[in-house]
């Protein structure tokens, strides 16, 4: 009775995992950067006890190689944010697929997006708006395909 129960609890948890959790691969065909962006090109989404953990790997605008951690709930609450030249990140859950984010620099908001997994789970999209150094606004799209 115990096995059949562990089962039947392991084959909910599955059901009921987020479609935005596990790795993602940058398509940079299907992506539109503004020169200069940084661009994550793997993106690492795991569990992390009763919260989640957000890794990126790619380069900066110089072409160097970046990294940065995140570790929260998508509760719409500010967490630290490593490796990144905001300090802080809230993520918050709109639906199943959809995920707002906030940085902030300091208590001030540097950047907002959007990440929508596509109903198939196989690619996500994420858009980012920022102000540049020059007070304009700059937005990347960068597409994702589940690895």
């Amino acid at each position: 009775i115990a096995l059949t129960l562990a089962l039947c609890l392991a084959g909910v948890a599955v059901c009921y995992a987020s479609p935005q959790m596990g790795t993602w691969k940058l398509n940079e065909a299907k992506s539109k950067f503004p020169a200069g962006a940084t661009k994550n090109v793997t993106v690492v989404y795991s569990a992390a006890g009763d919260q989640i953990k957000v890794t990126t790997d790619g380069t900066n605008g110089d072409g160097k190689p970046v990294q940065s951690e995140w570790t929260g709930k998508l509760d719409g609450k500010d967490y630290p944010l490593a490796g990144d030249a905001s300090s802080s990140r809230s993520y918050k859950k709109i639906n199943d697929r959809t995920l707002e984010l906030t940085n902030k620099k300091d208590g001030k908001v540097t950047s907002t997006g959007r990440v929508v997994v596509s109903a198939d789970g196989k690619s996500r999209t994420v858009t980012l708006t920022w102000t540049t150094s020059d007070g304009k606004t700059a937005t990347s799209t960068a597409v994702y395909d589940k690895q």
